[in-house]
């Protein structure tokens, strides 16, 4: 009788030591939204020409700008003043970003970058799981756990936390993701999107 569970209760501590669930997680959400944020690099890539790097300070652009639109319909005053504050604030390194890449020239992507973004993605890849976890875990449960009773600092909070569901587990998968091919010399396609 001992013997027919004896399947099931290593199983059990395999579950309980954590070697089912880490590679779980792994196949099943880490490896996919790493497969995802590849492609979504890949896209961009071939879409804009333009370097990969520049897809996650665009898309911090766009959210702001989106936060920026609606906390001018639901604030204003000293209220909608200091949003505006602190959207520029968060606005101003992913611009700087851009400046700098208009500045060198935009669509300097070969060779010699891709080695250097695939090398720091495998670091990250590698280095970096469990944030990337945390991040996904936290942008999950933060729009639910976050309540405050001011109107004003819950538009605040909820923007917050729109904003740190919309860009911080995109940055973290598209830090640690497989870098597109520069695909040098290949100027038949020609981007919608130019920096430089």
């Amino acid at each position: 009788m001992m013997t027919r569970f004896r399947g099931v209760r290593s199983l059990l501590h395999a579950i309980g030591d954590g070697r089912i669930g880490m590679d779980w997680i792994n196949r099943y959400i880490d490896q996919p939204l790493l497969n995802g944020a590849a492609g979504l690099l890949r896209s961009w890539h071939i879409r804009t020409r333009q370097p990969p790097e520049l897809l996650e300070p665009t898309w911090n652009l766009v959210v702001l700008s989106f936060l920026l639109i609606v906390s001018g319909q639901a604030m204003a005053g000293k209220p909608f003043a200091l949003s505006v504050v602190a959207l520029i604030m968060l606005a101003l390194p992913s611009a700087r970003k851009l400046l700098s890449a208009v500045k060198a020239g935009g669509s300097a992507y070969g060779a010699r970058e891709y080695k250097s973004l695939r090398a720091r993605a495998v670091a990250k890849r590698e280095a970096e799981w469990s944030v990337r976890i945390i991040v996904l875990f936290a942008s999950a449960c933060l729009p639910f756990i976050a309540r405050i009773d001011d109107p004003v600092g819950a538009y605040f909070l909820l923007g917050a936390s729109i904003w740190f569901v919309l860009t911080g587990p995109l940055k973290a998968y598209l830090d640690a993701a497989e870098p597109p091919e520069p695909n040098e010399g290949d100027r038949t396609y020609s981007g919608a999107f130019h920096f430089g």
